[in-house]
């Protein structure tokens, strides 16, 4: 039987447009039915029309890739075979008989935001969307009440200024889900193959050296992206960052898409004032930073750049390997300028540029801004940085801090990439009572310089991927050091389970990348580390040097001590940071100068 798929004249646009999409959804079945069965489109006589709606660019990308022979990824199957949002009754019957997942349906429900991370737990977690990262005291208190009915009673911030949720049932996936959105706060989209939590400056609006209040561009690109289907089903997972030029970085460079708030002068062909410099292709984990050019986008343009440079890749990038999927590689292939070109063909207008001298030098970052007391811009106000052990919070604290926000703060909660949070509009005089509030919590809002900058991802606790148990580890490593090392400047140490390297450990003065290493008999292995140094972010951009391999986690507090004395006993002035000093010597010298001081 032939279907007609064109409208006819005597239905309604809005009916017209359901059967459209009616048509488009049968096709798309089809076809990954006969991919689903190992086969092949059927030939040229009884092609498919080309692909329409809104997820037709990410197909003709799919169609590209068959037509030259080569195999689409298992997850460029997943999604045709069934688009992720068009099986939400699936999910749902899987919550009633409290399923577990297919691996094809793993995949699928990670665009809600849900992850099945057995055999870590034998259970799903939850990743948020919050833009800019900041949230109400009131839905800080409603997460509280979610991951208690529907999770493991605690949460993690995670190094993209966002929450997780864990241990939930499968039975409880779908009230989660909804329940987030109860609250005015959504999951949709951040996972899988998708544009990932919009971070931003988190002292926007409040920072007294900020050239741009970040809040209004990453909500706009956030309500973009939650409202066009077209933006999902990209080749790989996509970062997007704003840094305002505030005190705490944002560390957008680490980013599949960088703006950063410069100040560009007078006399150089653009209207003087504050601009975002727009750089591309971050993505730390495989060693490489956003690249910036000479181009400066209008913070009002930034959403039009950011939906034309991701279209970009939707057409671009590989959807038969996953390794190389991401924004850098088509970058690495294609070259930034012509990349950069088809985004202005996408645009319909050329970027603006400048040269480097008519961009005004930044205010600097402040390492310790994100914990303790510090003053907002506004007269009378501070913002009040707290400390979390490697960013784990009960419910009770989520509770509590809800609680001190709404009493003597503004009403905000705003999380920053390094794993805490800060407690904004506290009036002066009641900065006393809310660092003892805090305190009375189990929490700090003053801690040493290693716990200061100490972060960890989820570890094998509850991530397949981890090869060690991170969180713990960072916590012996911040116990260890403080009874032994009274360190005086700003310092990061950060332990990832994984090559995905998401608590950034190639960017850290101390990176650590978990590793099976050998145990006691060769054919032994246990949890271990490969230890860098001299990462760094920001004007400091660069990707550390390995010193140590295969080091077992229970030796990795005694060497990062070793590391830390060494410093202060070589460092060339009381003012050079660790960053310097490990920069100016190789891995065998540092090696050397540690070795000398766990023996003295």
């Amino acid at each position: 039987m032939k279907l007609d798929t064109a409208p006819t004249a005597d239905f309604s646009d809005e009916q017209k447009r359901y059967l459209e999409g009616f048509m488009s959804g049968l096709q798309v079945g089809r076809v990954g039915r006969a991919f689903a069965a190992g086969g092949a489109p059927a030939a040229a006589a009884s092609a498919p029309s080309e692909p329409t709606g809104p997820d037709a660019a990410a197909l003709k990308a799919q169609d590209k890739v068959t037509a030259a022979g080569k195999k689409l990824a298992d997850q460029e199957k997943f999604k045709r075979e069934l688009h992720p949002f068009d099986g939400y009754e699936r999910l749902k019957d899987q919550a009633r008989n409290n399923a577990n997942p297919t691996p094809a349906d793993n995949f699928r429900w990670r665009y809600y935001g849900i992850f099945w991370v057995a055999p870590a737990q034998t259970s799903y977690m939850a990743r948020l969307r919050i833009p800019n990262g900041i949230l109400k005291h009131w839905q800080m208190s409603g997460l509280a009440d979610l991951a208690e009915a529907y999770g493991g009673g605690y949460t993690h911030v995670t190094t993209r200024a966002n929450f997780q949720i864990r241990e939930i049932e499968p039975k409880n996936a779908v009230a989660l889900i909804e329940g987030i959105q109860d609250i005015g706060l959504c999951s949709r989209g951040s996972g899988a193959d998708n544009i990932r939590n919009v971070t931003g400056t988190p002292t926007a609006g409040i920072d007294p050296q900020e050239l741009l209040d970040t809040r209004p561009y990453a909500r706009e690109w956030h309500y973009h992206i939650l409202n066009d289907r077209s933006l999902y089903g990209l080749p790989r997972k996509f970062n997007v960052a704003f840094d305002g030029a505030g005190r705490v970085a944002v560390l957008e460079e680490t980013n599949d898409i960088a703006f950063s708030a410069v100040e560009v002068k007078d006399g150089f062909g653009v209207d003087a004032g504050v601009w975002f410099r727009l750089g591309i292709g971050g993505i730390t984990g495989h060693r490489d930073f956003a690249k910036y050019s000479d181009i400066v986008v209008r913070p009002e343009d930034a959403t039009a750049v950011a939906d034309a440079i991701v279209r970009v890749f939707i057409e671009h990038g590989d959807r038969t390997n996953r390794t190389k999927a991401r924004l850098k590689y088509v970058l690495d292939n294609m070259g930034h300028d012509q990349f950069l070109k088809l985004v202005e063909e996408r645009l319909k207008k050329p970027f603006a540029r400048v040269p480097a001298d008519a961009i005004a030098a930044r205010p600097s970052f402040d390492r310790m801004a994100h914990i303790g007391v510090h003053k907002q811009k506004q007269a009378g106000l501070n913002w009040v940085g707290v400390a979390l052990p490697v960013g784990k919070l009960t419910c009770e604290q989520m509770r509590g801090i809800g609680k001190i926000s709404q009493d003597l703060g503004d009403g905000d909660i705003r999380l920053t990439v390094w794993q805490n949070f800060l407690i904004s509009g506290v009036r002066d005089e009641n900065v006393a009572l809310v660092t003892a509030a805090v305190e009375k919590l189990g929490l700090a809002t003053q801690v040493s310089n290693v716990r200061a900058g100490l972060i960890a991802c989820t570890g094998n606790a509850g991530c397949k991927f981890a090869a060690s148990d991170t969180k713990r580890h960072a916590a012996a490593i911040g116990d260890w050091c403080d009874e032994r090392v009274n360190l005086d400047t700003p310092l990061n140490i950060h332990l990832t389970g994984c090559h995905h390297s998401c608590a950034q450990h190639f960017i850290s003065d101390i990176g650590l990348i978990a590793a099976k290493v050998p145990g006691a008999t060769e054919e032994d292995t246990v949890e271990g580390y490969h230890l860098f140094t001299g990462g760094g972010f920001g004007p400091d951009a660069d990707i550390g040097q390995e010193v140590y391999h295969d080091v077992k986690a229970e030796d990795a507090p005694k060497l990062v001590e070793g590391l830390l004395k060494a410093y202060l006993a070589n460092r060339a002035s009381p003012v050079e940071t660790f960053l310097t000093f490990s920069r100016r010597h190789d891995g065998e010298a540092l090696r050397k100068l540690a070795g000398a001081e766990a023996t003295a």
